[in-house]
């Protein structure tokens, strides 16, 4: 039995809502939670990427800290716009918005994936497919009912 789409269009606002939502949390750890300790894991696959894994300067680990901080507080600000553009996308059923993040996420990724590919850091192209898959499908749906509902009404 297939879904209401209007039911499956409720799910992935909801879905992008909650995924802009975890971009704002994980961009709020990302910039204060560096000198706690709790991004060791994380950093340490990093410095493997760059050092020796027994030679990493006291200081390169506070650079990293430094520029995740700085990375955080830029995702604060994107984790905001894809809040703004879920939420114009859902309340006024513009196809423009979902349109704007999909381009924003294919400016993004294959740069992403390739700088991580080029350092050999795994876990980033792990987690940039997972953005994609995630992402791009309900954003792309989205595009398509809301231009042929828009299009619908314009043309009655």
């Amino acid at each position: 039995m297939p879904v209401p789409s209007n039911t499956l269009r409720q799910a992935l606002v909801v879905w992008l809502y909650a995924a802009a939502l975890v971009h704002l949390l994980v961009s709020i750890l990302l910039t204060w939670a560096g000198h706690s300790g709790s991004l060791d894991g994380y950093l340490q696959t990093i410095e493997k990427a760059f050092w020796l894994a027994d030679t990493v300067p006291t200081a390169a680990r506070a650079q990293q800290v430094w520029w995740l901080a700085l990375f955080g507080a830029t995702l604060q600000s994107y984790s905001l716009y894809m809040l703004a553009l879920v939420h114009f996308g859902h309340r006024l059923k513009t196809p423009m918005a979902w349109g704007w993040l999909i381009a924003g996420i294919v400016l993004w990724a294959p740069q992403d994936m390739l700088i991580s590919l080029q350092a050999q850091v795994w876990s980033h192209l792990w987690f940039d497919s997972f953005a994609l898959l995630t992402l791009l499908p309900p954003l792309i749906w989205l595009y398509r009912h809301d231009r042929r509902t828009s299009t619908s009404t314009h043309t009655e």
